[in-house]
């Protein structure tokens, strides 16, 4: 069933960001336990009893305290923590099966909600032209209200940056550090401009160094909020390429700008059109591919449950029962499913639930044919 999108009250998006930045609570793993539990709240209440199931993940609750000075230091950076179900988080990148359960945004919170977004990314050593060519391209886009988003990187995504700016559409930052960290320093002038005309975008807390792990996590999310992505000159190996690879991975458009077969900047760009990318030369055939593109699957992942009171207070009173029992049930030789349900006589809801925390916890391997095995405990 669809949910419905709606505000948090200040105390839900402090449970949202505790359960966000929980040690081990990555996107997928925030949707289940949601799903489990009902809220974040209770499912921060519930995690020590994952816990003592004995699995192979250890969920250890983000502190109170650290949640509420990041909200606080957000405030002081006028800006916002959003979380999935309110109606400002984009719905593009809602669509997304990883997409964050919260992310920071500083600057013009308009621009979320724009329906109209398109990513351009390329190279660091990016050439004269292509720098040239993503600043005219981001400026004309711009001026058709077209929002560009990248990755504030040096070379095509600072040009594209600049270029979005003269217009109405302007442009999105996704950083991958903190929406308060500068990356690279010589953007400094660039960085202010985006807090002021533009917007910045982070999933990492305020105060994050970006890290070389975290940029493939950032790329997601550019892809992520546009209905396309466009490679200006890319090597066969860079980050606009995983970009790239998201965004295909996402169902959004895959666009690349060709170049000489010369210059090892253009070989990934060129990869990309032999694999099947558009071809593009210009903005205008950048908002003729996007225009098949605008209708989007954008509501609230399945079986999403942002209502703690949802779950029936009578099936959880008798859980403890059905869990000692399936655990009983379970080896470390597949099980259907179906036989499992059969002589522990409980409904498959319940069923459901327990093999879901089961699982959260480290404690369940699934197979194929709806079989289920349960995994030794952890000393």
């Amino acid at each position: 069933m669809e949910q419905k999108l709606r505000a948090l009250s200040d105390d839900e998006r402090l449970d949202w960001l505790r359960l966000a930045r929980s040690e081990n609570v990555g996107p997928a793993t925030f949707r289940r336990l949601i799903q489990r539990f009902g809220s974040a709240k209770l499912a921060l209440e519930r995690l020590p009893d994952l816990a003592r199931l004995g699995g192979q993940r250890a969920y250890r609750p983000f502190p109170l305290k650290a949640a509420e000075q990041e909200l606080a230091r957000l405030a002081n950076l006028k800006a916002r923590a959003i979380a999935w179900v309110e109606p400002d988080y984009p719905a593009a990148l809602r669509a997304v099966e990883d997409s964050p359960p919260i992310f920071t945004a500083r600057g013009r919170f308009d621009l979320l909600t724009r329906s109209r977004q398109v990513a351009l990314v390329g190279a660091r050593n990016a050439s004269a032209n292509g720098r040239r060519f993503a600043n005219d391209m981001a400026r004309e886009l711009s001026a058709t209200g077209m929002t560009v988003v990248s990755g504030m990187a040096r070379g095509i995504d600072g040009a594209a940056h600049l270029g979005a700016l003269t217009g109405p559409g302007s442009t999105i930052a996704v950083l991958a550090g903190g929406v308060d960290v500068l990356y690279p320093p010589e953007h400094e002038v660039l960085f202010e401009r985006l807090a002021d005309e533009g917007l910045i975008v982070a999933e990492m807390p305020p105060g994050t160094e970006p890290g070389a792990r975290l940029f493939p996590r950032r790329n997601r999310i550019i892809s992520g909020l546009s209905l396309g992505t466009v490679v200006i000159e890319s090597a066969l190996k860079s980050g606009s390429l995983i970009t790239a690879r998201f965004a295909n991975e996402q169902g959004r458009e895959v666009m690349a700008v060709p170049g000489s077969p010369l210059d090892p900047r253009c070989r990934g760009t060129n990869r990309l059109i032999r694999e099947g990318a558009l071809l593009v030369e210009d903005a205008g055939q950048v908002l003729e591919a996007i225009g098949g593109i605008m209708n989007l699957k954008t509501r609230l992942p399945e079986n999403f449950n942002s209502n703690a009171h949802d779950i029936d207070s009578e099936i959880e009173n008798g859980m403890d029962n059905v869990r000692a029992e399936i655990l009983t049930l379970l080896g470390p030789s597949p099980v259907e499913v179906d036989e499992l349900l059969r002589q522990c006589h409980c409904s498959a809801p319940v069923m459901g639930m327990v093999l879901l925390e089961l699982d959260l916890a480290g404690r369940l391997e699934r197979h194929p044919g709806n079989r289920v095995s349960l995994l030794a405990k952890v000393a």
